[in-house]
């Protein structure tokens, strides 16, 4: 666990206070407490991904209570930050970016030709008011 916090990570393990984690019922209590809270905060994250809310936003913020006490969820976060650093770091280089930029300007010519195709066929009527 040392080799952790020489990485500039914490250590693994709970994050209770010391007097709870002195006493084992009271711990076990915060755990159960941690763990509902967390799977609360996790299924209105689910419940928001096809309904307007920011789904993964809060699915991440459950597994941030739950890795305040769980070492598998601190596991996933700290896999989850590394992926999305990959990423990042991925996203930035210059020639994907260059090839990004590339598909985002065929994909809106693309999308404009066939806006003109509509506009010249149906000229600028609302598709539900449209006679044939």
């Amino acid at each position: 666990m040392a080799a952790d916090e020489t990485k500039g990570e914490p250590a693994l393990g709970s994050r209770a206070p010391e007097f709870i984690k002195a006493r084992r019922m009271l711990h076990l209590s915060w755990q159960v407490g941690v763990f509902v809270v967390g799977l609360a905060v996790v299924v209105a994250g689910v419940i928001m991904l096809p309904l307007p809310g920011p789904g993964w936003l809060v699915i991440f913020a459950g597994m941030a209570i739950w890795a305040t006490e769980f070492v598998w969820a601190q596991l996933v976060l700290r896999w989850t930050k590394r992926k999305v650093t990959e990423a990042t770091q991925r996203a930035l280089d210059p020639k994907v970016r260059r090839r990004n930029i590339i598909l985002t300007t065929i994909g809106l010519v693309i999308v404009g030709v066939l806006a003109g195709i509509y506009l010249y066929r149906f000229g600028f009527a609302m598709p539900w008011k449209i006679k044939e």
